[in-house]
């Protein structure tokens, strides 16, 4: 199917299979808990093998192809923006993923700050000193790149982990 050494991303939609095929008594949904589970046992031993800075540049990067995946598969090509932030909003809170908001928008400088509240990632996690969405940054840069085609960086500012309530996201447009 596809060489294990590569240099670039051979990522597409159909290595998800068929899960109406697939799982035809449980469905596509489980329980947060275990997409938590290998995501932070696998961030643990990314970070135990490769170290922090290694970790989260593959989490970033990560979440950034997923990004331009799920626009490319699972959002209507709108060209104005509040119609594309609408229809995102829907998908990711009818998936569960969370609820987003966008707190401030300048449409010239293409810079935001966006909350995610309930997050897949974070929310109901105790406080402690590491950021944990460090995939989520990369997808939120995934998203927007894939729409607006160009590069966005995506910093985490507040968090669930660090005490607040929803994760908010700085968004600007890459140099």
């Amino acid at each position: 199917m596809f060489k294990e050494e590569r240099e670039d991303t051979q990522f597409d939609w159909t290595m998800l299979g068929d899960v109406t095929q697939g799982r035809p008594h449980l469905g596509p949904t489980t329980d947060v808990a275990v997409y938590r589970l290998m995501q932070f046992t696998l961030r643990d031993t990314l970070i135990k093998e490769f170290g922090v800075a290694a970790a989260d540049r593959v989490f970033y990067q990560s979440g950034k192809t997923a990004g331009m995946h799920f626009y490319d598969k699972l959002i209507t090509k709108e060209s104005e923006f509040q119609a594309f932030i609408a229809e995102l909003q829907e998908v990711l809170k009818s998936m569960g993923v969370g609820i987003l908001r966008i707190e401030k928008a300048d449409l010239e400088k293409l810079t935001f700050t966006m909350t995610v509240a309930e997050d897949l990632d974070c929310s109901g996690l105790p406080v402690c000193d590491e950021e944990i969405c460090t995939y989520d940054e990369g997808f939120i840069a995934g998203l927007l790149g894939a729409y607006a085609k160009r590069e966005f960086l995506v910093k985490e500012v507040d968090c669930w982990c660090s005490g607040d309530r929803v994760c908010r996201f700085d968004v600007k447009p890459a140099t």
